[in-house]
């Protein structure tokens, strides 16, 4: 997963110095959508019924996997909405490439509130990012509890 740029070249307080720049929400959709191009493609066999995002009103599906040699979560997602690879692209900048204890620390809320982004989106919409992010999480709490 070394060719994912999230969370290591593409981190959660670059995007959020990135959105300072637009004076309005088109030009920051339209960024947020250039994020989702960058994501990684996602392997066909990993778009499987563990992995996909329910509560989303697009198909989403987040594949976790734990590095132990560099103690970090790593992360693949794929959505069929381009709006909503640019919106988990912004939740990969913050959780990929980051310690299981770190995804559970991030305030999520914090990061939302800062982008304004939950008050420019859809109901829907907001409750599918909150259920990627939930998603993240839980595999980041099974991971310590395993350990």
């Amino acid at each position: 997963m070394s060719d994912n740029p999230f969370g290591s070249d593409i981190t959660s307080e670059d995007i959020l110095e990135d959105l300072e720049f637009f004076d309005d929400w088109e030009d920051r959709y339209r960024y947020i959508i250039d994020l989702g191009k960058k994501l990684p493609p996602m392997p066909a066999e990993l778009k499987t019924d563990d992995n996909f995002v329910h509560g989303c009103q697009s198909q989403v599906w987040i594949s976790a996997d734990y590095d132990a040699s560099q103690d970090q979560m790593c992360f693949l997602v794929d959505s069929d909405a381009h709006i909503v690879r640019g919106l988990a692209a912004m939740v990969m900048a913050a959780f990929n490439q980051q310690s299981p204890q770190a995804v559970l620390d991030f305030d999520m809320d914090a990061y939302f509130a800062r982008s304004q982004l939950i008050q420019h989106l859809s109901p829907t919409r907001g409750n599918g990012l909150k259920s990627m992010v939930a998603k993240i999480r839980g595999a980041a709490q099974s991971h310590l509890e395993s350990t």
